[in-house]
């Protein structure tokens, strides 16, 4: 398997599995030692692409949490410039709740807010984090093409995301990629034409919750089927399920989360696997 992918319709090369890094924010999150140990692992097994977003905390008294994390081990590690990090703006932290804020204002502020959290004068990929059912789309994306024009974002990217968001942004601007949930027991994005309409024309498509997700990663493999060709490979289900995305198209990129080493180092494993098109049929059937 190809352990390298190509970002959008760039020449950018990055490894083949991301890192999701939420779960080293959220409220039951690692210590900050146990944190460094995840990302270092992560980049030890060739990994370069990080996901993050300004939300990723865990209340609204400490947004940006996982982007100041992510620096400050980036730093610890000399790896800044190795790196290719990835944010969100476009939700606000409210009464514990996530809530879509597309207004040019808020994504601005956010934008600025990240850029200081992070470090850095430009941001590789910045990406709406939700459209907003308030805020013409073409708004929001208008802002991020004025923030990119000034340089303080490179690249531009959507999440959760339907078709019809995608062909109103890509009327305005490029768009690198497309963020949404994706996994063998979520196939949303697969069926509703998004994983297709993003390759064809070039877009990244960034597969969070490869494996379930935080909170249900470990019911998803109890599922006999997925034990059994776990067992053939002898390998994990949760790098089954990862090799299973890598199979279906080169411009999947799923961004596992971590928040212990060995999660990690076993996700990162999946790339050698080789799945027969016997296990591809039967994995389809999930």
């Amino acid at each position: 398997m190809n352990s390298t992918r190509i970002l959008g319709n760039t020449n950018i090369e990055v490894y083949s599995i991301g890192l999701g890094a939420m779960p080293l924010s959220l409220s039951n999150r690692p210590d900050s030692k146990k944190a460094h140990s995840v990302i270092e692992e992560f980049i030890n097994n060739g990994g370069n692409f990080i996901d993050t977003a300004n939300v990723y905390c865990a209340n609204e008294s400490e947004i940006g949490h996982n982007e100041i994390l992510i620096e400050k081990i980036l730093s610890e590690l000399n790896q800044k410039n190795n790196i290719f990090i990835a944010t969100k703006g476009g939700i606000k932290r409210q009464n514990n709740d996530w809530v879509a804020n597309g207004s040019p204002e808020f994504l601005r502020q956010s934008c600025e807010n990240s850029l200081a959290a992070l470090k850095t004068d430009s941001i590789f990929l910045y990406q709406l984090h939700s459209p907003d059912p308030n805020i013409p789309l073409t708004d929001s994306v208008g802002e991020l093409l004025k923030l990119k024009n000034e340089g303080k974002i490179q690249h531009i990217g959507l999440s959760n995301v339907t078709v019809e968001h995608i062909q109103l942004a890509l009327s305005i601007t490029q768009i690198m990629s497309v963020q949404n949930r994706c996994n063998l027991f979520d196939r949303k994005s697969f069926k509703n034409n998004v994983i297709e309409f993003c390759h064809k024309n070039k877009i990244t498509f960034i597969a969070h919750s490869p494996v379930g997700g935080h909170f249900e990663h470990k019911q998803r493999t109890e599922n006999p089927l997925l034990k059994n060709i776990s067992k053939k490979h002898d390998a994990s289900p949760y790098q089954i399920m990862i090799a299973w995305l890598l199979n279906q198209k080169q411009s999947i990129l799923p961004i596992p989360g971590a928040s212990k080493k060995r999660s990690i180092s076993d996700s990162m494993q999946a790339i050698d696997i080789t799945l027969s098109q016997e296990d591809m049929q039967l994995l389809n059937f999930i």
